[in-house]
């Protein structure tokens, strides 16, 4: 463990996000570079970065890590480099590839796996006796056979590595299923069975640090995230009631995962579903960085809580071995909700309530969050804007490739 007081973090981004933890970590007195895309150039917080790098990407989030690796080792003659931040799902197994291979402090390739690769996550909550919708890998017919006989239908064959619900496809039958995976071709290894359980989908966003759950927010999507990503749906999540029962067994549930799972000291964003069957919470998935979608911001409405800055904090911390604490956290309620949009620059002035607190300006969508000391407000304002943006608003896309929520 360090004890410099300056320390160099790089910090590794496929996608647009992490600006926060970008500045937090340089108002920290750290010295902050960034490798990231050369197609997002421009749209970095510069003034917060002692140095840029950029790769050529093979297609999106896809980069060559032997080059990588070289650049690296060339920077590192000159400067030493204590932390590797991944601040997106795709770059994740990079950092963790970069710690093996330089010997920096923070998650292996091992332990990464549970916070990146689905089929790894649901055998490792399995093992830890943690509820999970029955699965099942797709690399041996005779084993895909036995889980379609065993297992009622419909199902989902998922890819193991992409992010929110991108690529995944619901089959209600055994040949449905065979087509799928057939269809998947070379790429069949990458890819996972699950029972479909129809049922409401949670995320509970977290602050680990020495092991230990220190800052934990229970919340709803309104819209499970398949419906949207691949009904063109409008996209909506909402606070959980403060010490409901939901919010009791999701903290505790959460708390499990990340146990079994080794997480040590991260933001991370985990995602359950309640069964309409049984009324029982399954693990669905989880993830090492701070959720996607503006969610963070959502968090930070309720609670005043920054994720990003916060974990940019927490790994100065561990680096440093200084002591970290959390600031004090609001209890108040917060929900968002985003749409694309078939204008341009749509015009949200519409959305006139003094509960709105924070607007997406973003081309072809339209999207707020709100705040309220009433979680019923947020839920009626929701609601009600989920009417307007339909009507008035919204559009709908074919699902991207890649995504990352």
């Amino acid at each position: 463990m360090s004890s410099k007081t300056n320390l160099s973090f790089l910090c590794i981004s496929s996608y647009l996000k992490g600006q926060d933890f970008i500045k937090s970590c340089k108002q920290a007195g750290n010295t902050v570079f960034l490798l990231t895309a050369k197609s997002l150039e421009n749209d970095w917080p510069r003034e917060f970065l002692d140095d840029i790098f950029f790769i050529e990407e093979k297609h999106r989030g896809v980069w060559n890590m032997e080059e990588v690796k070289a650049g690296l080792a060339h920077l590192m003659k000159t400067q030493k480099i204590d932390r590797l931040i991944a601040l997106d799902d795709f770059d994740v197994e990079k950092a963790s590839y970069l710690r093996e291979h330089f010997r920096i402090p923070g998650m292996g390739q091992t332990t990464s796996r549970y916070f990146r690769d689905k089929l790894a996550m649901r055998i490792k909550a399995q093992e830890s006796g943690l509820n999970v919708p029955a699965f099942s890998a797709v690399f041996n017919d005779d084993e895909v056979n036995t889980f379609a006989d065993k297992v009622p239908a419909p199902w989902v064959l998922k890819p193991r590595f992409e992010a929110s619900a991108t690529g995944i496809k619901k089959v209600h039958s055994k040949d449905e299923l065979w087509k799928a995976i057939h269809a998947s071709g070379d790429e069949r290894h990458n890819c996972l069975v699950e029972q479909f359980r129809p049922g409401n989908v949670y995320h509970v966003d977290s602050l680990t640090i020495d092991g230990k759950v220190v800052f934990t927010q229970v919340s709803q999507y309104l819209n499970p995230p398949f419906d949207v990503a691949h009904g063109g749906g409008i996209f909506q999540s909402a606070v959980v009631e403060y010490g409901s029962e939901d919010d009791k067994a999701l903290k505790k549930f959460n708390e499990q995962v990340l146990k079994s799972f080794g997480m040590q000291f991260s933001a991370s964003h985990t995602e359950f579903i309640k069964s309409n069957d049984d009324g029982q919470f399954y693990f669905l998935e989880t993830s090492s960085r701070v959720g996607g979608a503006h969610l963070a911001e959502m968090v930070g409405a309720a609670s005043g809580i920054n994720l990003w800055g916060e974990w940019a904090k927490i790994e100065t911390s561990k680096a440093t071995g200084s002591s970290y604490k959390l600031p004090k956290v609001k209890q108040l309620y917060a929900g968002i909700i985003v749409s694309l949009s078939k204008y341009q620059n749509p015009d949200d002035s519409v959305f006139s309530d003094p509960e709105i607190v924070w607007r997406l300006k973003k081309d072809h969508h339209v999207g707020v969050i709100v705040q309220s000391s009433k979680r019923e407000r947020i839920i009626e304002l929701l609601n009600e804007y989920a009417v307007r943006i339909q009507k008035d608003f919204h559009a709908s896309a074919p699902s991207p490739k890649k995504s990352s929520n």
